[in-house]
């Protein structure tokens, strides 16, 4: 099988099983998670390019005003992601989470016809109208927005926005948002130690190993969608995305035994019949352009 399409399965697995990870530390307040998260993820990068001796691109990226802003935005964005998801998850709100990430390519679909002046095709409009009908009627049937899935969706397809019109590749943005992250999230830190509350030190060898791996937990994956995303068409991708969003749904639902009445399956219904509509729209499209080309690379 192509490296490329192995590597997008292993990004998308690791994600998928998140919540795994920081169910793991759930005495541990999300913000302390996330500001773990940061440090470790900068030190991982750091390591990671230090090893490879890639500061070249550091220089410039630093002295350019225009660089450091978008990549403070996108760092910016990361951050409320993160932070959403963490808490979502050891609150107890994992199948609403996982919505966020069914619904975020439809999201993409909204950004791009907003920011990029990009055109919707018919199917495209379909998909997004369900999606949509989708949100609408959880919130009816709810009361409320499901606003933890519509915040995870808009940050990062907000992040993703940013990404695709940044210059920086995507080990070295991602090294550039970690270096933003890192000073503030370091003092918060240290904040904490001063008054003998962090759980980095006060929690025992386990949460400390947990809170370090956070790093690498983080950086992996991203390494791995960086690599294929580089070596497979996008439509590929475009389907193994689901494995993430799917594999948090059956956590929350069969593992975790959140509440999932079937109000909320009719919701999901919904949104899920448009992402079905969504792919196969593409699939014709990507063929009828260009029949020669096959969705899989050879190896």
């Amino acid at each position: 099988m192509n490296k490329g399409i192995l590597a997008g399965i292993g990004a998308y697995m690791f994600w998928g099983l998140f919540p795994i990870y920081w169910r793991l530390l759930e005495e541990v307040p999300a913000i302390e998670i996330l500001t773990n998260r940061m440090v470790w993820s900068f030190v991982f990068m750091a390591i990671i390019l230090t090893v490879q001796k890639d500061w070249e691109w550091f220089r410039e990226a630093a002295h350019n005003r225009k660089t450091l802003l978008t990549y403070t935005l996108a760092a910016i964005l990361l951050s409320i992601n993160w932070f959403t998801y963490i808490w979502a998850v050891n609150a107890g709100f994992v199948v609403e989470a996982s919505l966020g990430y069914f619904i975020n390519p439809l999201v993409n679909i909204l950004l791009g016809v907003i920011f990029l002046g990009e055109k919707l095709r018919r199917g495209q409009v379909a998909a997004v109208i369900l999606a949509g009908l989708g949100v609408v009627y959880l919130t009816i049937s709810y009361g409320s927005l499901p606003w933890i899935s519509l915040v995870l969706a808009f940050t990062f397809g907000m992040y993703g926005l940013i990404k695709k019109t940044a210059k920086l590749e995507s080990m070295h943005g991602f090294s550039l948002e970690t270096t933003v992250l890192f000073l503030p999230a370091l003092l918060f830190l240290l904040y904490r130690e001063a008054n003998s509350v962090d759980a980095l030190v006060h929690q025992g060898p386990a949460v400390t190993l947990l809170l370090v791996l956070a790093g690498p937990v983080t950086s992996i994956p991203l390494l791995l969608f960086g690599y294929s995303a580089r070596r497979i068409p996008l439509s590929m991708l475009g389907f193994i995305q689901y494995i993430a969003p799917t594999l948090q749904f059956m956590l929350g639902v069969f593992v975790y035994v959140e509440p999932f009445p079937p109000t909320r399956l009719v919701g999901f219904s919904i949104i899920w019949l448009a992402l079905l509509v969504y792919s196969l729209e593409s699939v014709f499209y990507i063929r009828k352009e260009k029949p020669e080309v096959s969705l899989v690379e050879p190896l």
